[in-house]
């Protein structure tokens, strides 16, 4: 069982043989959130006319059957 905090290695994916430590778990999708794995940038835009919209790196949840325990 893989929980929060947990070292982990990615065995399968685009990220393949990268490390990195569990965020978040949601154990009802069986997904995790590693931290440095699966980053993804999401386009944000300007909430008011004044404001600037931006380009924010998010990391997203990967399944837990793509990764094991680091030793």
């Amino acid at each position: 069982m893989i929980k929060k905090g947990d070292s982990v290695v990615v065995i399968a994916g685009g990220d393949k043989g990268k490390k990195g430590t569990v965020v978040k778990s949601f154990p009802k999708t069986s997904q995790i959130v590693v931290e440095g794995i699966n980053v993804k940038k999401i386009h944000k835009k300007p909430k008011t006319k004044d404001a600037k919209g931006s380009i924010v790196e998010v990391a997203k949840p990967i399944n837990v059957s793509n990764v094991k325990l680091a030793k």
